[in-house]
């Protein structure tokens, strides 16, 4: 009998201590979860300014109008005291005031926002973080951001080492001394094969040392469901002055680029898409430095100057940029163990030419002298041609140009 209530006793002192541990271990991970939940609050009471008035976009964007004096980029320490400009200093060429970015059956792009409101003048508008916007990224610290360097000097990659990084291209790209880049791109949605994945087209500013202090200003469109929660085309643009490590983001997701536009949203879906074999709709965009003051401004579509980049900002770009590339880049996980089928561009080779590839036309540089002129030397470069690619071409209606994509794995692209 004695024997049987140790026994009985024993099991009790093991149950309770086995609850014990569980209780522990709940109450724990409520601790933690409710850790970083109160991160990902702080972190969006910082970025989401307090807005003049909200507009609610058809494909579930919020879209604040936030008094430019508010916004994001006054967090930074450099531009504390940072008296804004509300104007640029244009380069020589005329027809830099009025470029033409309409779409080639002459329908201009526009934002999918834009049917529900506007903002008024003396704000901007920003798209309105979210809290599963921030709990898709791998922490806090790291949304909005890339985790490694995207860009690598084309004349001095390690195949093997870039592979291992996922990020592949197809480009054309100029090396010299530059002061800004102009071009016209045609406008698609490919498709993401893992949500972690992405496709983006777009211009790369690029100066410094591209192993440590690469200084780099971006713009164009992306697919990225893991920054946007979707599969929507969006018009974004990103920034570093050394290397992807710590400084720069995506879009106004930290302090940086100022915004004097009340038009555009940075981050906003793009809207309508080239068609396969139909209508096929491009954006321009125009980055160029201000002589003066130094600063990297950005014009967007007809004559819509969206904001620029402080020179404080930089180091090698507070001179001039020493590369410039245009193209299609696309991020293959291999997840299986395979190639991604990610889409660049259109998702077709650029044989496949106008209606059917992706291109960039009318390809242009700033020059020494603050004028745009076709770049000298362009050359072209692709990890794995039988997975995206890249052709350029020239004639007098499109003057530079190439066509570049592809549809990732494939049975030359295993």
């Amino acid at each position: 009998m004695v024997g049987v209530k140790l026994v009985f006793g024993f099991l009790v002192l093991l149950c309770l201590f086995t609850e014990a541990r569980l209780c522990y271990a709940a109450g724990r991970n409520r601790f933690s979860g409710s850790r970083k939940e109160v991160e990902v609050l702080k972190h969006l009471n910082r970025v989401n300014k307090r807005p003049v008035k909200s507009i609610k976009s058809p494909d579930g964007d919020i879209i604040d109008c936030v008094r430019i004096s508010h916004q994001p980029a006054f967090d930074h320490p450099f531009l504390k005291n940072h008296t804004i400009k509300l104007m640029p200093n244009w380069i020589t060429n005329d027809d830099i005031k009025v470029p033409s970015s309409s779409s080639e059956n002459n329908e201009a792009i526009t934002q999918l926002w834009h049917s529900n409101g506007k903002c008024p003048t003396g704000t901007i508008p920003v798209r309105r973080t979210k809290k599963e916007d921030v709990l898709r990224a791998s922490s806090v610290k790291t949304y909005g951001k890339k985790s490694f360097s995207a860009s690598v000097k084309p004349n001095s990659i390690d195949p093997d080492m870039f592979n291992q990084n996922g990020h592949q291209h197809a480009i054309a790209y100029a090396q010299g001394q530059f002061y800004g880049a102009k071009a016209t791109m045609n406008v698609w949605k490919p498709k993401i094969d893992q949500s972690n994945e992405f496709s983006l087209s777009q211009i790369w500013i690029l100066g410094g040392s591209f192993a440590s202090d690469l200084n780099s200003i971006e713009a164009g469109w992306q697919v990225s469901p893991d920054l946007y929660g979707d599969n929507n085309t969006r018009l974004f643009i990103y920034w570093t002055s050394d290397a992807y490590e710590a400084t720069g983001c995506y879009n106004l997701l930290c302090s940086g680029f100022i915004q004097i536009n009340n038009e555009i949203a940075i981050g906003g879906s793009i809207s309508p898409i080239s068609q396969f074999h139909g209508s096929q709709y491009d954006i321009t965009i125009l980055i160029w430095k201000d002589p003066e003051e130094g600063n990297w401004w950005m014009q967007f579509g007809n004559g819509k100057v969206l904001g620029y980049w402080p020179a404080t900002l930089f180091s090698h770009l507070t001179r001039s940029a020493s590369m410039i590339e245009w193209g299609g880049e696309v991020i293959n996980t291999a997840s299986d163990g395979r190639h991604t089928t990610t889409q660049m561009g259109s998702g077709q080779f650029p044989e496949q030419g106008f209606s059917k590839a992706s291109y960039f036309k009318n390809i242009q540089i700033v020059d020494e002298s603050n004028n745009l002129r076709a770049p000298k030397d362009l050359e072209t470069f692709s990890e794995q041609p039988n997975c995206y690619d890249v052709q350029t071409r020239s004639n007098r209606n499109w003057g530079t140009h190439f066509y570049y994509g592809g549809p990732g794995r494939n049975p030359k692209c295993p």
